[in-house]
């Protein structure tokens, strides 16, 4: 299949452009560089040997995308672009509602506009808002905590609607969860602008000296050491995902968990980075960020039912990809 991949120079977005590419597909890349850098685009064609056309647009221009899809005979859309910072969307609740929520409705009509039937949305566990672990694709979406999650959910849900009102369409949603890792040649990985909002690369940078201890947010909650816990999942891992629900994907609308199944604690988190780099990560413990569930982490038995996917990757080698490729990309 030919795959637009929105916001593909990204973390994730990169990953799986890659593993699309080594299943066989192609690919035409979308991003506008806010939050990823163009050597990137240098590296994923390093690592599959495949030229690749790219298109540096927002997502939010309509005559862009537009003048993208007339280039293209697309088969699928995969979408990620979109702001991601769970504490800006909270100071920038505008941009983050305009960006994301506008940016999905253009390249939804543009779908239709152009007969493209399967798409694939980047969707987050945060939509689950504060229900019971673990969490599971059937249950009603709670309110969340910050403006991040309701795009999600809101993107969602117009989503669904759409492909309600067209039966043609295949939908399916990507509900992720703690996203970490690296490729394996360590030449792309999570290479956030300014200081990291997610935990292993903040921990990667600790470690290489860029920034002087981890904070963590709180230690009194009821898990097994009184730190959050959360769902991580190998990136590489994630990106198979993607290309097993593109593969899959059949009339109608498919929602999916991407996890492990298993929640680790951040304590648990950051011994098994001293432990598979033998490296010292010193840490602070500060009060409770306000929003921060106590645990978070997934039911993953209907993505291995129904696309023959699971995580195959482990906490520690999450760990030890992370930081390969933090040691490495400078």
């Amino acid at each position: 299949m030919k795959v637009l991949v929105t916001g593909g120079l990204g973390y994730i977005g990169s990953h799986t452009c890659v593993a699309l590419l080594e299943a066989g597909h192609t690919v035409v890349i979308v991003d506008n560089l806010s939050n990823s850098k163009i050597d990137t685009l240098n590296k994923v064609m390093q690592i599959t040997k495949k030229n690749i056309p790219f298109y540096k647009v927002d997502v939010t221009d309509v005559l862009a995308v537009n003048s993208i899809f007339s280039k293209h005979d697309l088969d699928a859309v995969i979408h990620f672009a979109g702001f991601k910072a769970v504490g800006e969307s909270v100071e920038k609740p505008i941009e983050y509602y305009h960006n994301n929520v506008v940016s999905t409705l253009i390249i939804a009509e543009a779908c239709r506009k152009y007969n493209v039937h399967r798409f694939v949305f980047s969707s987050s566990a945060t939509v689950y808002g504060d229900n019971k672990v673990p969490f599971v694709e059937t249950m009603d979406l709670l309110p969340t905590t910050n403006p991040y999650g309701e795009t999600k959910a809101i993107n969602e849900r117009i989503l669904i609607d759409i492909a309600k009102a067209n039966p043609a369409i295949s939908l399916s949603i990507l509900r992720y969860f703690n996203p970490a890792g690296a490729h394996k040649s360590g030449l792309i990985g999570e290479s956030p602008v300014g200081i990291p909002n997610n935990i292993m690369p903040y921990i990667s940078q600790v470690a290489n000296g860029k920034l002087e201890k981890l904070r963590v947010f709180g230690n009194d909650y009821n898990t097994v050491d009184g730190t959050g816990v959360r769902d991580y999942i190998h990136v590489i891992d994630l990106a198979a995902g993607h290309v097993a629900a593109l593969e899959n994907l059949n009339e109608g609308i498919h929602i999916y968990n991407l996890g492990t199944g298993q929640g680790v604690s951040v304590l648990e988190l950051v011994k098994a980075f001293e432990d598979a780099n033998n490296i010292k990560i010193p840490i602070e413990i500060v009060e409770r960020r306000p929003g921060d569930l106590a645990s978070c982490y997934a039911d993953v038995s209907k993505a291995k039912q129904e696309l023959g996917w699971e995580a195959k990757y482990d906490i520690v080698a999450m760990c030890h990809d992370s930081w390969n490729f933090e040691k490495n990309r400078f």
